[in-house]
């Protein structure tokens, strides 16, 4: 935090540190820097440090740099900072300790903004520039770990967490409307919105620079085509084709490995689909000793042991199943509650593997995540550019017609949530909802607006603002490779990163993810979509990649995720609570926000079949987290 002509009170700065202990339980450091030039100030860096790299007290944080003053606090891995360091040291640099923070430290002393080309990893990180007399705060190029900031008064905060700037006291515990929206549509509040009035999110591949009480935020990366393209598929002959190929199995190989990078043991979560097995097949062709975890249900309906062990055999890992039972994975639900930073109505799954592989004696883990963004895994790769056909060939129709069509589509409101969001498409006219979007959506803005107890169309505004800068970014991609970046930048990043990252912390366990390595993705978009696809084989471009390692029990096997079922449990296990939880929910901390009648035909639509669970659950779990966070109403 920084005080600008106030006190950054020390007994404070130390509470708000302590509130991340489960984030880096293994050392805690605080600094309090005082200037006066060129105004008296305030500056308060707080660390809580998970040791992977350099496990020795030269890693403690916050750290200076002896020749320039500055002081950083830093949250992630930099994978390749071996390679950074010796450029350094080629310029004279010199290092006191084996770390990584060290490197991110030296690196910006040398080259200022521009150090963030030279890191590979997942970084979230605040500088202290002595000379500049100004914060500098940065994120990775995907999102893979959280920064949050908010100002208040005279103070500027920012942390890993929104607990922790909640936890200050400075912030008031308020709900955002705009947040709220994001919630309610997609399941998680969007960057740079959040569920807190006040508190933004720093942007994916951005650095914010806090200077004389203003700020100004910078885009340093974001995804788009790189280098020489192939404007499609046709166009590439048959050597081409296998030299990308290629090149796309190098670039893997490359980032897997690298990823490996740790002074303590790397298990891999092993699921035994595609994502998973490739980062295991590519660890044991380069020989190295594969830890691998897996959840298996007591109930055969929910468990995916066979492919994960067809795997683990197939390649030799020492494999761990973490066998768990219904009933664990129900009385699980209060602690993952718990550990939620926001609201959201996935992350469970991650939570249990995390606490069992933890509990291993394993510190670091690696993810297949994200392999179905990139790697074109969904049914919206297909389904997208389909309706994005439909949606150009409904703009063209005379008005007249369109709303004949949109008056009859009213038919299909009181059916399933599918045909819901067809009438949605139908009835948008002018505010035509993009289909991916659509697609992607929880409650349509028709069923918000009798969810909420009053409207707020700047807030409406708000939250469908960084939507829209998504989507006009997508213009000049193809229509496989636009659906990969929207998948990339709405739910991987705000969804699946966001909770993987929380209830991994949760437990002091470090998940890395080096499918969506930045550079791999940068060759990945250089590629035409329609490689991405076949008829015949699941992500076809990763598999031929790994040039036939995966077994064809693996390749071949129909997807499917790690599913708890929740549609049982809603309506046996957790029914009473669920249901008791929605009828006070116009009474609680959500008083006025709500239409407590709405809410009510929300969970008589689930019981009748009309509404998938994850309605219910969502507004069951926000409710929920209020009442943990004593947040209340809606700004």
């Amino acid at each position: 935090m920084v005080g600008r002509q106030a006190v950054v009170a020390p007994d404070l700065l130390e509470k708000a540190t302590q509130s991340l202990a489960h984030r880096g339980p293994d050392d805690s450091g605080t600094v309090v820097i005082r200037e006066s030039i060129p105004e008296p100030l305030e500056v308060g860096l707080g660390n809580r440090r998970l040791a992977i790299l350099d496990l020795s007290p030269h890693g403690h944080q916050p750290m200076q740099d002896p020749e320039t003053g500055n002081w950083i606090t830093y949250n992630g891995e930099i994978y390749n900072f071996r390679e950074i360091q010796k450029k350094l040291e080629q310029d004279g640099v010199r290092f006191r300790s084996h770390s990584d923070t060290e490197i991110v430290l030296k690196a910006y002393g040398r080259w200022g903004e521009s150090c963030l080309n030279q890191l590979r990893g997942m970084f979230a990180f605040a500088i202290w520039d002595a000379n500049r007399h100004r914060l500098f705060l940065a994120r990775d190029p995907m999102g893979i770990k959280p920064l949050y900031y908010a100002s208040a008064g005279p103070f500027f905060l920012f942390a890993s967490e929104i607990r922790t700037l909640l936890g200050s006291g400075l912030v008031p515990r308020c709900l955002s409307r705009a947040g709220l929206i994001n919630y309610l549509t997609f399941g998680s509040p969007y960057d740079p919105v959040t569920l807190i009035a006040g508190i933004s999110a720093l942007h994916a591949g951005h650095y914010l620079i806090w200077e004389k009480g203003g700020t100004r935020e910078t885009m340093y990366w974001d995804i788009e085509p790189q280098g020489e393209r192939i404007p499609a598929a046709q166009s590439a002959t048959e050597s081409e084709r296998k030299h990308r190929v290629e090149e796309l199995h190098a670039a893997l190989n490359e980032t897997v490995l690298m990823q490996m990078v740790s002074d303590v043991p790397v298990g891999v979560f092993l699921s035994g689909g595609i994502d998973s097995s490739s980062l295991v097949s590519i660890l044991k062709q380069a020989g190295t000793r594969v830890n691998t975890f897996s959840i298996v249900f007591r109930e055969a309906d929910y468990s995916e042991a066979e492919y994960s062990r067809a795997v683990a055999d197939a390649f030799g890992t020492d494999h761990r199943e973490i066998l768990v039972s219904q009933n664990e994975v129900l009385t699980t639900i209060p602690d993952a509650l718990r550990a939620m930073d926001q609201p959201t109505i996935d992350g469970i799954n991650t939570y249990l593997i995390s606490r069992h592989t933890r509990a291993a004696g394993i510190k670091v883990a690696l993810s297949g995540l994200g392999g179905d963004e990139l790697f074109a895994g969904y049914s919206s790769f297909r389904t997208v550019p389909r309706m994005e056909s439909f949606v150009g060939w409904w703009k063209y129709l005379p008005s007249p017609l369109r709303r004949t069509i949109s008056a009859g589509s009213m038919i299909f409101t009181s059916g399933t949530d599918q045909n819901l969001k067809l009438a949605a498409l139908l009835r948008a006219n002018k505010r035509l909802i993009h289909p991916y979007f659509l697609s992607r959506m929880l409650f349509t803005f028709r069923q918000q607006a009798s969810l909420f107890a009053s409207c707020d169309k700047q807030a409406i505004e708000r939250a469908c603002a960084a939507l829209r800068e998504s989507l006009d970014q997508t213009r000049s991609f193809d229509p496989i490779n636009r659906v990969s970046f929207l998948e990339s930048r709405n739910y991987m990043l705000n969804t699946l990163l966001r909770d993987s990252d929380v209830m991994s912390m949760a437990h002091g366990l470090e998940l890395r993810v080096p499918l969506i390595d930045h550079r791999l993705a940068e060759k990945l978009f250089s590629l035409p979509g329609s490689w991405k696809l076949s008829n015949h084989t699941l992500k076809p471009l990763l598999v031929g990649a790994l040039q036939g390692a995966l077994p064809d029990q693996i390749v071949h096997r129909p997807k499917r995720g790690f599913t708890l079922p929740f549609e049982q449990w809603l309506r046996e296990q957790l029914r009473f609570e669920v249901e008791g939880t929605l009828r006070k929910l116009a009474g609680g901390p959500l008083a006025g926000v709500f239409n407590l009648e709405a809410v009510q035909q929300v969970w008589k639509d689930f019981l009748a079949g009309r509404t998938s669970w994850s309605r219910p659950w969502s507004l069951y779990v926000l409710a929920r987290w209020c009442e943990l966070n004593a947040v209340a109403g809606a700004n």
